[in-house]
């Protein structure tokens, strides 16, 4: 049993780091070891699951769905290691988690040095781009989403709700004044935000009455990244709609001002999103939790 454990974990790390001399050094074994595994485990299933160039290693077909197939084995492994264990501290492991930037630099990584305190033996890697990630294909134990949706196949933990504010910045409201009303927005910009997917927003969005109402506005500006959109709304280039959460620091800063409180878009619903498999491992159990309990107690702060 412990032998073949042993080949499918060196054959998931050459996969993953697409290199047999970086596998052998992050399991700290010599590359011949490596490479040997591979070569049995190659024979053995009597297929290719790799094409090897000098520049590096790639999955073949085969070797893909052995991948897959392969990383539930090694879950469902470890997940029988850990079945007696009564203290969660000794659980140990890698987590893969996606999240967007401001979750990530302003709510978790603050939060984390307390986490691996208590979980000294666990292992985070975390992501965070504006784009949306497929879970399965590359390779996530969990994604925080805010907002709609729409992956099937998944299971989805919901959080919390996110509220939205308009921002501008100090240099803005001098130049343009500050909008009272709706109508007022005729006079001002809005700083335009298009998604990976093409979708371009360029209304000013608001609920009033449990109607939802969209206001086409001119812009100066187009951004496709949240870095950028709050950095041009703090350059005073128009009206930014956002959850306040990523606004937070720059709103105590002075840097941004909150206008129009009571015209805000609606609510974004935060979720955690898994694979479906039959039992999650303990670890990726435990961050869900700690990530779940974060993400709430801020929420209910705002």
């Amino acid at each position: 049993m412990s032998d073949s454990t042993e080949s499918l974990k060196r054959f998931m790390r050459v996969a993953e780091l697409g290199s047999f001399t970086k596998a052998a050094d992050s399991l700290g074994l010599p590359k011949a070891s490596v490479s040997q595994a591979i070569q049995q485990l190659e024979t053995r299933l009597q297929t290719q699951l790799f094409h090897r160039t000098t520049r590096k290693v790639q999955l073949t077909p085969d070797g893909q769905l052995f991948y897959e197939k392969a990383k539930d084995v090694l879950s469902e492994i470890e997940e029988l290691e850990t079945l007696f264990m009564r203290d969660d501290s000794q659980v140990t492991g890698i987590v893969r988690v996606n999240m967007s930037q401001p979750m990530a630099r302003h709510l978790v990584i603050p939060a984390l040095p307390a986490f691996l305190q208590r979980h000294p033996n666990l292992n985070i890697e975390i992501s965070s781009e504006d784009r949306k990630v497929d879970l399965v294909s590359e390779g996530y134990d969990c994604v925080v989403r805010t907002g709609k949706v729409d992956e099937s196949g998944m299971i989805m933990r919901r959080i919390g709700e996110m509220q939205q504010s308009n921002f501008v910045s100090p240099a803005y409201l001098a130049q343009y004044g500050t909008p009272k009303s709706i109508d007022d927005l005729q006079q001002h910009y809005l700083i335009h935000y298009q998604t990976s997917s093409n979708n371009r927003f360029d209304a000013f969005e608001y609920q009033l009455d449990g109607e939802f109402h969209r206001v086409k506005m001119r812009s100066r500006i187009c951004v496709n990244n949240t870095d950028a959109y709050r950095a041009a709304c703090a350059a005073g280039l128009g009206i930014m709609q956002a959850p306040k959460l990523g606004a937070m620091a720059m709103l105590t800063s002075g840097q941004l001002v909150e206008i129009l409180p009571s015209f805000t878009a609606p609510s974004m619903t935060v979720s955690l999103l898994f694979p479906h498999r039959r039992n999650l491992s303990k670890r990726v159990r435990i961050l869900m939790d700690w990530l779940s309990e974060l993400i709430q107690n801020q929420l209910t702060h705002h």
